[in-house]
């Protein structure tokens, strides 16, 4: 009976270290999610002075506000998605509602799709859908890589429109979660090209902003670096969603965890209440047989 109490004692221990190790990892989840919404002001921030850039560049143009300026798109063509999942595990089902969402893309009646996928394990999950993967690199495990994990998804895709096929590609979207109300995931789509320009106020000025560049060549150059700001917008986004089920998950791992140490404890005790009620059967039984 000592030895089955022993065992129950040992698991209860462990169960004790697994709940210290879930803890810490909540804690680690809720700092970077923190980390990353206080990075969404900057960038959103820059996301304003390049599109009131751009305004003055369409004002100083001529040009009309439409979405068809960035590049020649033909009537068929291809449909490139970039999809941000998650590079570590502990987050639900995370990854399964990105790609599953990333996967309509692929449905008719739109073009052939290819998918750019930052997140190993949403790469993985990608190839288990049959996804025709193009591309894909580690996601961001700091918020401080942001920045970087963007300007290399930003080259892959013009390498991917310049590669002699930019004339094939018709759309380019961009599938990420982003943290919604009640601590729900949000799955968002956004369309990336053709760059929407008519989104962009061409406020008046006394004295247009001076330039040296010719006004296509700016405007061309100005959209690039907004779709690189949007980039890093929704990947601050995607990491700061994904840190947040990381918590969900953990808070709800350390609840079990609590919840089997409560009946591991139980178990222990009832273990040692039969081991006394049998210590003191045997000593009843010893003086009945002496007397």
């Amino acid at each position: 009976m000592s030895e089955k109490r022993t065992e129950i004692a040992a698991r209860v221990a462990t169960a004790r270290q697994l709940e210290a190790v879930v803890t810490a990892m909540r804690g680690v989840a809720a700092a970077r999610a923190n980390e990353a919404h206080a990075q969404l002001a900057g960038i959103r921030e820059a996301a304003a002075t390049v599109g009131a850039a751009i305004g003055d560049a369409l004002a100083i143009g001529g040009h009309e506000r439409t979405g068809e300026r960035d590049m020649p798109v033909s009537a068929g063509g291809r449909h490139i998605v970039i999809v941000l999942s998650a590079e570590q595990g502990f987050v639900g089902a995370f990854n399964e509602l990105i790609v599953e969402r990333a996967a309509h893309c692929a449905i008719a009646p739109v073009p052939p799709c290819e998918f750019l996928i930052a997140g190993t394990r949403g790469a993985m999950l990608g190839e288990q859908y049959g996804l025709p993967v193009a591309w894909s690199t580690a996601m961001a495990s700091r918020a401080c890589d942001v920045p970087r994990l963007a300007k290399h998804i930003t080259d892959a895709l013009y390498e991917c429109l310049q590669a002699g096929h930019s004339s094939e590609v018709k759309y380019v979207s961009l599938v990420h979660a982003a943290p919604g109300f009640a601590s729900r995931l949000e799955i968002v789509e956004h369309r990336l090209l053709p760059f929407d320009y008519g989104r962009f106020e061409m406020a008046p000025r006394a004295l247009p902003p001076l330039h040296t560049l010719p006004a296509m060549r700016l405007l061309t150059g100005l959209a690039q670096w907004y779709v690189f700001v949007e980039l890093c917008e929704a990947a601050m986004l995607s990491f700061a969603a994904e840190n947040e089920a990381r918590v969900r998950a953990m808070t709800a791992a350390r609840s079990n965890i609590a919840t089997k140490i409560d009946e591991l404890s139980r178990s222990y005790r009832r273990a040692r209440q039969d081991e006394i009620t049998s210590d003191i059967l045997e000593l009843a039984t010893g003086t009945l047989c002496t007397v």
